[in-house]
């Protein structure tokens, strides 16, 4: 498909210096990693960029090192990670700019991989420094993007530097933004939008853009206890943000205005406290026990909810419909989930998913597998659902 922004097809990379901002932020221990899934996510558009005869530069942060070079934070490890993944050797520089980082790409023949030390050990990095980005330009010919996760921040890295030298999409930036354009941009409707997890008050943003842009917004997790509240539902002992009530009729109001259906639980789970195995009952939401707490969407709710999947066309996930971390109050979810995944593998609907907690919750359901596509980048994907300019990615348009 045509795409609005630059990828790696309209480049020409043979024998250049190709600089790739990838997120390595990878969870490490003991000196190793020890999940590689953001590793091998990168993985197809470093062998496509090598194949093609590019020396691949690669470019990345790791925690939080505050502009300052602490070697907790190298990146060599996740070099040595690399290199098993790739299959071949990854030379690694001390430094990410200056006779280091320089000497270690001099000595590159096309089809070579190098990684360099973590970008943020500069302080300039975080404040999109322009002369830093130079010095980082200075070792690279072309900057290929793969970074969506970290897309949302203006970095020197991320933002400055594509506006430096010739700059492109990798693969997986590419993916991810085809998704989410599909499912938020120009969707088949009907579009529905499932927003769970526990704060209206972190969703606020997100809601108010979608309620413009989908059919129906399905609200579950504790903020759906939120949303009861404020239609004046006693909601016992449940997590309830109680000084969002307003909040949440003006979300119900403008959906009115715009046509789109607020879709809430009509039964839930209920439980007197919340830890594996508590004893726990299905009642109607206006029947909640003053002593006990909404930890699910109930039977009822699953079956309204799984039949609605039927009708719609496109689907966007983020957040579980109830605590899915314990059992069994992971039954909506999971449910809710496998339906999307079933629809989605028979070519019925197009499920896009996004957010910390919702990967987990997916892959907890056993349907991560069948969604159309499932977004690691946290705070990327919500700024996107709340309609933001992400400047790693606007950087890159044609």
């Amino acid at each position: 498909m045509a795409t609005s922004f630059r990828t790696i097809d309209d480049l020409d990379v043979a024998g250049k210096r190709v600089l790739m901002r990838v997120d390595f932020n990878v969870p490490m221990k003991d000196g190793k990693v020890t999940d590689t899934t953001r590793i091998d996510r990168t993985v197809p558009s470093i062998k496509e960029l090598t194949g093609k005869g590019a020396k691949v530069i690669i470019l990345s942060h790791l925690g939080r090192p505050k502009g300052k070079k602490n070697l907790d934070f190298t990146q060599k490890p996740v070099a040595e990670a690399l290199a098993a993944k790739l299959g071949q050797p990854v030379a690694f520089a001390p430094d990410c700019i200056g006779p280091d980082a320089k000497a270690v790409v001099d000595a590159m023949k096309p089809g070579d991989v190098a990684m360099l030390e973590n970008v943020r050990f500069y302080a300039e990095e975080e404040k999109n420094d322009l002369e830093f980005a130079k010095k980082l330009a200075e070792v690279g010919d072309i900057l290929v993007s793969d970074a969506f996760s970290c897309s949302h921040r203006a970095h020197a890295s991320v933002e400055a530097l594509a506006k430096l030298i010739p700059s492109a999409a990798g693969r997986l930036m590419q993916q991810e933004v085809e998704a989410l354009s599909a499912a938020l941009e120009a969707p088949t409707h009907p579009v529905a939008a499932l927003v769970g997890g526990a704060k209206i008050s972190t969703k606020l943003d997100v809601l108010g853009n979608l309620v413009e842009k989908v059919d129906q917004i399905i609200i579950g997790g504790a903020m759906a206890n939120t949303f009861l509240a404020a239609k004046g539902v006693d909601v016992g002992k449940s997590l309830c943000e109680h000084e969002m009530l307003e909040n949440a009729r003006v979300i119900m109001a403008k959906a009115e205005k715009a046509g789109c259906e607020i879709v809430l639980p009509t039964d839930a789970v209920v439980a007197a406290e919340f830890k594996a195995g508590a004893p726990s009952e299905a009642v109607a939401v206006g029947a909640v026990p003053a002593d006990k707490m909404i930890l699910d969407v109930g039977p009822a709710s699953i079956v309204g909810l799984t039949g609605r999947l039927a009708g719609l066309k496109t689907l966007l996930w983020n957040g579980p419909l109830g605590a899915f971390e314990i059992e069994p109050f992971d039954t909506g979810t999971n449910a809710v989930a496998q339906e999307a995944g079933k629809l989605t593998k028979a070519g019925k609907l197009l499920s896009v998913a996004g957010g910390g907690d919702t990967v987990a919750a997916l892959a907890h359901a056993g349907a991560d597998s069948e969604f159309s596509y499932i977004s690691t980048a946290g705070g990327a994907f919500l700024e996107w659902l709340e309609g933001k300019t992400l400047p790693g990615v606007a950087v890159l348009r044609k």
